[in-house]
């Protein structure tokens, strides 16, 4: 063969092999150029932040989209702190210890009055939990806690329970956007807490996190609420860490509160068994803290799984009336 026949049919093979190594690049990610973004759960995230809702009804709640929301909602808490972090937190899935949470209103309203319904169903036969099934604590069999992504609109409701398993409470949301619906109970001495999306029609205008701050104004009564525990910001050298956070990841924290009506130590009434009630929920996944009373007074005990910021909701009773205050906690690693 001539030189210039053997250059050719080097060249010709050349060319096979780049055709045959962009056939394989393709079959391997067939939509994602050079230049094209990761597909990520937080890039989802985002976008459901930003309003961009799915479909009335698209719930995490569809039996067959269970074990791959479950995954992915285990696999964001991991990225928080690994699977210590993942085991601290719960409200992250639909589904868990064999039992799933079935939201039967996945969309509502805007300002419409309903009754939002769901059901606790058990994985092993497909029923609904019914009364007997359920664990009193904190004075009820279940606490259903709703709020907006953004982690603003709080609602904290103990809904009825009807013959079939059926759980219902009334519910008017004026503000539209994606929300959280936890379901929080005990079922055979095991504490948990079960979450699906709920749908608000209409644009959503998101509202920025507050800041870090140690005093609150409660609504709707208009008390001084003061965070008096460690979780507070501290300036450095004053017994804080580096970043300004008195508060570590992975350390059991006492969050205590003083709360002032007209100038003077209000007197507080038990609520719900004790004197006081507190929600803590992470921002960004909205995981759901377990918190326990510590103490007298409106004190608690929680670990934070995590660096970052947390949003807490604080209820008590004044006068026959809750009232609720809400804080803004940052983490230091």
């Amino acid at each position: 063969m001539s030189p210039l026949l053997k250059l050719a049919a080097f060249a010709a093979g050349l060319a096979a092999l780049f055709g045959v190594a962009t056939l394989a690049g393709a079959a391997i990610d067939p939509e994602r150029g050079d230049d094209a973004p990761a597909h990520t759960a937080q890039a989802e995230s985002n976008a459901d932040m930003a309003g961009h809702d799915s479909a009335a009804g698209a719930d995490h709640g569809a039996t067959g989209a269970d074990a791959g929301a479950l995954e992915t909602e285990r696999g964001a808490a991991g990225a928080h702190g690994g699977a210590a972090a993942a085991d601290a937190v719960r409200g992250l899935a639909t589904a868990d210890g064999g039992l799933r949470l079935e939201l039967l209103t996945p969309a509502l309203e805007r300002g419409a009055a309903t009754r939002v319904r769901f059901r606790v169903v058990n994985d092993d036969d497909g029923g609904a939990l019914r009364g007997d099934a359920y664990d009193v604590t904190h004075e009820r069999k279940l606490h259903l806690i709703v709020v907006r992504r953004d982690l603003s609109g709080f609602h904290h409701l103990h809904p009825e329970l009807a013959a079939d398993g059926t759980w219902s409470a009334p519910l008017t949301l004026p503000a539209a956007g994606s929300y959280r619906l936890f379901a929080d109970f005990s079922h055979d001495g095991e504490a948990q807490t079960l979450a699906s999306d709920l749908r608000v029609s209409g644009a959503a205008q998101l509202r920025d996190l507050p800041a870090p701050a140690t005093t609150a104004t409660s609504t709707p009564a208009g008390d001084r609420v003061t965070l008096t525990g460690e979780a507070h910001d501290a300036a450095p050298g004053d017994g804080a860490h580096a970043d300004g956070a008195r508060v570590r990841a992975g350390v059991e924290t006492t969050l205590a509160f003083a709360i002032e009506r007209d100038g003077k130590a209000a007197e507080i009434e038990p609520y719900l068994g004790a004197d006081g009630h507190l929600v803590a929920l992470r921002e960004g996944d909205l995981a759901f803290l377990h918190v326990h009373p510590s103490g007298t007074g409106p004190a608690f005990a929680t670990t934070f799984p995590s660096a970052g910021r947390y949003r807490l909701f604080l209820q008590y009773k004044v006068d026959g009336r809750v009232e609720t205050a809400a804080f803004t906690v940052e983490v230091g690693s």
